[in-house]
Order: C-alpha cells, then structure tokens, then sequence
C-alpha cells in the first residue's frame, strides 16, 4: 500500500515553490502564511530533509526541495490535464424521443437532416415504439403520443391532426386499367388491413371506412369483400401499398412524404377522422431548453 505525504502539505509545498512566496501561495490556497509554514514543516519531517532556506528572505528551494519540486509539478500538470481532458471528451447525453413506429420511421427520421442542420449540438435518441414508455419512470425525456385527445397529467404541445383515407400505388390503378369513379369501385382490388392496439370502436378502419363509404354508394357490398392482406405492423402495410400489393386506409402524416412525392396516391375522397400527434414532457425536465426547441422545430415541419 503506498504511504503518500499529506496532499495539503505537497499542495502548500508546490505552490510556495512555484511562486516563491509562502504569502502568495496562501492567497492562491485560501488559507494564512502561517497555515502555509505549518504544511511545509509537517512535509519536511515526512521527507526528513529541509525543503526552504528561510532565510535570508525571500524562501529559497535546498537542494532537496529542487529534486522535489519538478516531479510535484509535473504531478499536479498531469493531474489537471487529465481531468480537463474528461471533461472536454465528455459529450452531453442524447435528448431521448419516443415515437409511435410509424411516426418514427416515415415522419420523423426522414426529417433529422434538417434538426441536425438547425440543432447540432443537440444529439437525439429516437426509440420507435408502439409501447407508451413511463417518462416518470425516466425511459425517455419526450415522447410522442397518438392519441384522441391530449394527455393529461404532462406538459403538452400539438403538433398536428391526421386525416385516414384510401391510398395506393398508382401501378396499382395502371395494372387495373380502369379508373376509380365510385367507392364500390375499391372492391375489384385487394384491400390492406393492419390490426390497431388501441381499443377505440371509432378507430379509422376499413370497417369504419366500407360502413361511411356504403351511405353514399348503396351499391358497395363492403359484407362481400375480405381482406387480402392483414398486418400486425403499421409500417409492413403501408410497404405493401408502395409494392402496388392493394389498397390501405392510411394517414395523411405518417404516409404523407410518399403522397408528395406521389409514389402513393388518393384511391377515394372519402376520408375518416384520425387522431392528434403530442409532444409530452414532464414539468420539471432537465431538458426543458431541449425539449421546448424540438417542439418548435416539429411545429414547423410541413
């Protein structure tokens, strides 16, 4: 086990010496001369040798406290630069974002070049689930909600509302080769099911859909029709849809890069109320400065 001198004692030592002042080294320490005096004795007994010449004034190094003094600095110097070093390497922690699926994987990450651009010292984590994660319990510092109406209990900011429609791949339409004039005209194709985890009976569904769309086409049969294709997944529905597979009942926001961009069109107007995208934080957030920027910034994405 290493037996080391006092470190108040090599403190008082390496500062005296390097500035050749027991005063001044008492200022840079925050304690009396006299303090100063003490540790430097209590070293020199450590040591065995005498490390000052006290007099004349002011203090001078002995030949011992020469041999010393170097290593003491060059010690403390290492010491610091280390410590500085951590602290410089020490990047700050990622804002921690947690985001339905679907949201994540066609809203969200397609637009992070831009948050980059607008924010860079400002790292994200993005954690794409369908599971609401506890913020209280510290899983995420924001989450984004899907939700009917605005949670409560948290400190909450909409972003926007969504729209559910018919969508497809206008390959689809092409292949059929006949245009689409009525909702009765959907059933000639395969119709894209995914299952939805909340319990809502309103929820934007083909059955919500065929039973809206069947007033105003008397013609539709929507008890004929099954579906084609059912997901449990949002995102491999709407992969489908793009592979010109059939007909989903989508959102506008989560699908609305490939309706820009017009690798998915409107198959009908007919459209059903979806729900709000909230950004949810707790009251008291560390991250608050970070958080109220990210609100801005999804607010002002198209």
């Amino acid at each position: 086990m290493r037996k080391l001198p006092p470190l108040r004692s090599l403190q008082a030592f390496e500062a005296a010496a390097r500035l050749g002042s027991f005063k001044a080294a008492a200022a840079e320490l925050h304690v009396t001369p006299t303090a100063i005096s003490h540790q430097i004795r209590l070293l020199e007994e450590t040591c065995g040798h005498r490390l000052f010449q006290r007099q004349p004034r002011p203090p001078v190094l002995t030949g011992a406290g020469a041999r010393l003094y170097p290593a003491l600095r060059d010690g403390f110097d290492a010491l610091l630069g280390a410590v500085a070093g951590m602290a410089e390497s020490r990047a700050p922690s990622p804002l921690r974002v947690t985001s339905p699926n679907a949201f994540a994987s066609r809203w969200l990450v397609p637009r992070l070049p831009q948050w980059r651009e607008r924010y860079p010292d400002i790292a994200l984590e993005i954690i794409g689930t369908d599971a609401i994660l506890d913020l209280r319990a510290g899983d995420a510092d924001v989450a984004i909600r899907y939700a009917r109406t605005m949670p409560a209990g948290f400190v909450v900011r909409e972003i926007c509302r969504d729209t559910f429609f018919p969508v497809c791949s206008p390959a689809l339409l092409l292949k059929d080769g006949h245009a689409i004039e009525r909702a009765s005209d959907l059933m000639r194709f395969p119709l894209i099911h995914f299952d939805w985890m909340t319990r809502d009976p309103n929820a934007p569904t083909w059955q919500q859909w065929l039973a809206t769309a069947s007033l105003i086409d008397p013609s539709l049969k929507a008890a004929d029709k099954t579906w084609a294709l059912s997901f449990r997944e949002e995102l491999h529905a709407i992969d489908a849809v793009v592979a010109a597979q059939g007909i989903a009942i989508c959102s506008d926001v989560v699908v609305g890069h490939e309706l820009r961009s017009g690798t998915l069109v409107k198959a009908h107007p007919l459209s059903l109320p979806g729900y709000g995208f909230y950004l949810v934080a707790m009251a008291q957030n560390a991250r608050q400065a970070d958080i109220e920027a990210f609100a801005t910034w999804m607010r002002a994405m198209d």
